[in-house]
């Protein structure tokens, strides 16, 4: 009999934890008050100057929270720098972006912020976020033209220590590059799995690519595959020669005899503006001015330069004595960011609550 009434003792205990536990769960999604996404759009003056037909009017997502209709206060904005092959629309167009922030809220994981999310899509690639002659000048276009643009619109703290940056892949290497030259506009920065933080392990001269395709192509319709396409958008973006179409470049492997062959002084060049690594001596006071600096990747991103020049990035930055967070996770870059509790939950956001500063001074 004691044993029984034992076990029945415990059953209760079970079931009211359920019960409890599924009242809980009920009062949170009830608790979970939405905010408004808007769509903008304004012409950018800066983005007129290009050689690849991009349209400078730009679309802009922007997540307004949902206190903001109600209050007079200000709040402090993050700024997301999507992939390449992608654009505002299609980062938001799920619902999951907005739904984990709008939990994030919710459950105290992060105070309220805006969201904004501009078009970095291009006719060819993607911008690789940087400022070209060719491809476009979008570091300027973020910071003297989006960031105006938000602060005049919405009540936005307009402060450096209120706004953040963040995105993933090359997106992540856009934050980080913006965080680098810009600190004077971006405090926080926050990069899921970022490419070309440095050379990785594989030498320029031995990546695969059809170079005699490349240099036969007589428009980007010749060139159909995505890898090559990107090669060609970096190129553009840090070899650019207005006297050389089609592409309106040079290249780090140049035709010698009918062959391609490595040109030495194009490829040093396009490495010392590409890859994050190499301009950490410049940037370093820069950083040191950082209110948050993070960077995550996955262990088992099919490429594995990714990987490597994470790593490499990390050390050099503590080598330097900046302050940030590095964190090589079990998974690929696909896989583990938009998940309930996946990297943008539970990393982005409590990194955001923080370092971003939510109160005007």
């Amino acid at each position: 009999m004691k044993s029984l009434k034992s076990k029945l003792i415990l059953l209760i205990i079970f079931y009211t934890h359920t019960i409890n536990a599924q009242v809980l769960t009920n009062e949170a999604e009830k608790t979970i008050r939405h905010g408004t996404l808007l769509s903008e759009q304004f012409a950018s003056t800066i983005l007129k100057e290009n050689r690849t037909g991009l349209n400078p009017r730009r679309n802009i997502q922007v997540f307004l929270p949902p206190g903001y209709d109600t209050s007079k206060k200000l709040y402090p904005v993050l700024y997301y720098c999507h992939n390449i092959f992608w654009n505002a629309e299609k980062l938001l167009e799920d619902g999951r972006l907005v739904s984990l922030i709008e939990t994030g809220f919710a459950n105290g994981v992060v105070k309220e912020f805006i969201f904004v999310a501009a078009d970095y899509s291009t006719p060819t690639t993607g911008s690789v976020y940087e400022n070209s002659p060719v491809t476009g000048r979008w570091l300027d276009f973020t910071v003297k033209e989006l960031v105006p643009f938000i602060d005049g619109k919405f009540r936005t703290i307009k402060s450096r220590d209120s706004r953040a940056i963040t995105g993933d892949m090359m997106g992540a290497r856009g934050a980080l590059k913006l965080a680098m030259v810009n600190a004077d506009v971006f405090s926080v920065v926050y990069a899921l799995n970022p490419v070309a933080a440095g050379t990785g392990d594989i030498p320029w001269s031995y990546v695969s690519l059809d170079w005699k395709a490349i240099h036969q192509a007589k428009s980007f319709a010749d060139i159909t595959d995505g890898r090559t396409r990107l090669f060609i958008t970096f190129n553009q973006a840090f070899l650019p020669n207005l006297n050389r179409p089609p592409f309106y470049c040079d290249f780090f492997m140049e035709m010698e005899n009918g062959e391609p062959k490595l040109n030495v002084a194009n490829a040093r060049k396009m490495q010392r503006e590409l890859l994050l690594d190499e301009i950490l001596g410049e940037s370093e006071k820069s950083l040191r001015t950082m209110r948050g600096i993070a960077f995550d990747w996955g262990r088992f991103d099919e490429t594995r330069a990714h990987v490597e020049s994470n790593r490499d990035l990390s050390r050099k930055l503590q080598d330097l004595g900046i302050e940030h967070e590095a964190e090589e996770y079990a998974g690929n870059p696909y896989d583990k960011n938009w998940i309930a509790n996946g990297r943008f939950f539970s990393r982005v956001l409590p990194f955001l609550n923080r370092h971003l500063v939510f109160n005007e001074n």
